[in-house]
C-alpha cells in the first residue's frame, strides 16, 4: 500500500454521496479512486463530480480496480454481511455502514472471516461515537463526573415523509429498531462499557404509515432495557416527527446529569411574532451529524495507515444487532393487547 489509501465506494445514494464527497475532498491520506452503483445516473454523478474516477456497476467489478486498498460499503443492509466478507476475502480493508447485519448469525459469519485476517481493518459505521458531544459524555462517564449512572434515555425522531419513501425499503430494513435505533443502542452499550443485558420490553404503534403492516414494521416504538449493574435504558424511535429531525440522549447519575442534542435547529435563529416564538427544526441527520461522518472517515483511514485496530470492533456491531433484534422480537402493538380494560 502506498502512503495514500486508495478507496472505492459501493453505493451512491443520498448517504453514499456524502461519504464519497468526504473521502474525495476532506480526508487527508485518502483518495477516492473508484465508485460502483447499478444506477446509471449515480455513476454519471460520480464521473462528473470526481473527474478521473473509475466507475463500475457492482462490487465484484470494483474489486478488480488496480491498486485498490479499501472498500467503503453504503449499500442496503441486507447485503452488508455478504459484501463485507467478499471484500475481506479479496484482501481489502473494509468500512461498512451500520448495521453490520440484520441477524446475529450473519454478524458471526463476518467475524469468523475477519479473525483470519487480522492485518485488515474492518469497521462498521457507528458515526455517533465520533460526535464531539457524545465523545465528551463518554469522557465524563469514564472519569466519574456523573457518579453512578442509573438511567439513560435515547430518542431518535425522523421527520414525517409525506411520500413515505422509506416504506418501500422497510421489508429489507430489519424494522425500526435496527433501522432507526441502532445508533442509540450502540451508544448506550458504549457508554456502559458493554454491560450485560438482563431483560428487554418493547411496544409500538403504526398510525402514520399503515403500509408498514405488510412487513410487520411500526412507525413509532418504545423500549426498556435493563442492564447488569442496575442501569435502565429507555428508547423512543419514530418516523413521525412534526418538528424535524432530532436525536437526543439524557444520562442520569448520582452526582450529575447530561443532556445531548436537544433543541438544535437548522439555523441558530428564533423568530418572534404576534406572541409566538418559532424555530426551524433540523431537516435530516446530516444537519446534526455532518462532522461525525467526517471524523469517522478520518478515524478509519488513520487506523489503516497507522496499522492500528479498528476503533469500533465487529463484536460491538454484533451485540448492537443482537439487542436490536431482541427489541424487534419483543414489540407488542396495541391491537394485540387484550384483557387490560
Amino acid at each position: 500500500m502506498s502512503n495514500t489509501l486508495h478507496i472505492g465506494i459501493v453505493g451512491l445514494g443520498r448517504l453514499g454521496k456524502r461519504h464519497a464527497e468526504n473521502l474525495a475532498l476532506r480526508v487527508p491520506g485518502a483518495t477516492l479512486v473508484a465508485a460502483a452503483s447499478p444506477v446509471a445516473e449515480e455513476r454519471t454523478w460520480a464521473e462528473q463530480t470526481f473527474p478521473g474516477i473509475a466507475t463500475y456497476t457492482d462490487l465484484p467489478a470494483l474489486l478488480g480496480h488496480e491498486g485498490l486498498d479499501a472498500v467503503w460499503l453504503v449499500t442496503p443492509t441486507s447485503l452488508h454481511a455478504d459484501q463485507t466478507i467478499t471484500v475481506l476475502k479479496a484482501g481489502k480493508h473494509v468500512f461498512c455502514e451500520k448495521p453490520l447485519a440484520l441477524e446475529v448469525e450473519d454478524c458471526e459469519r463476518v467475524i469468523e472471516v475477519a479473525r483470519t485476517r487480522p492485518e485488515q481493518v474492518a469497521m462498521v459505521g457507528f458515526m455517533r461515537r465520533f460526535d464531539p458531544a457524545y465523545a465528551e459524555a463518554k469522557r465524563q462517564l469514564r472519569d466519574g463526573v456523573l457518579g453512578d449512572v442509573f438511567h439513560i434515555h435515547c430518542a431518535s425522531h425522523d421527520p414525517i415523509d409525506p411520500h413515505g419513501f422509506f416504506v418501500k425499503f422497510a421489508p429489507t430494513s430489519g424494522g425500526i429498531f435496527l433501522d432507526c435505533s441502532i445508533h442509540d443502542i450502540d451508544l448506550v452499550r458504549w457508554m456502559l462499557d458493554g454491560a450485560r443485558v438482563l431483560g428487554v420490553s418493547a411496544a409500538g404503534t403504526r398510525r402514520m404509515y399503515p403500509a408498514l403492516a405488510v412487513c410487520g414494521d411500526i412507525d413509532t416504538a418504545f423500549a426498556t432495557v435493563c442492564f447488569e449493574g442496575g442501569v435502565v435504558a429507555t428508547f423512543h424511535a419514530s418516523r413521525t416527527s412534526h418538528h424535524g429531525y432530532e436525536a437526543t440522549m439524557s444520562i442520569n447519575g448520582t452526582k450529575s446529569a447530561l443532556t445531548i442534542g436537544g433543541g438544535q435547529t437548522r439555523l441558530p435563529i428564533i423568530a418572534e411574532h404576534d406572541g409566538q416564538r418559532c424555530a426551524e427544526g433540523q431537516p435530516d441527520f446530516f444537519a446534526r451529524f455532518n462532522d461525525a461522518f467526517l471524523l469517522e472517515a478520518r478515524a478509519f483511514v488513520a487506523a489503516v495507515r497507522e496499522r492500528r485496530p479498528s476503533p469500533l470492533s465487529l463484536e460491538d456491531a454484533r451485540e448492537a444487532t443482537r439487542l436490536a433484534c431482541a427489541l424487534r422480537n419483543a414489540v407488542v402493538q396495541p391491537a394485540t393487547i387484550q384483557g387490560l380494560a
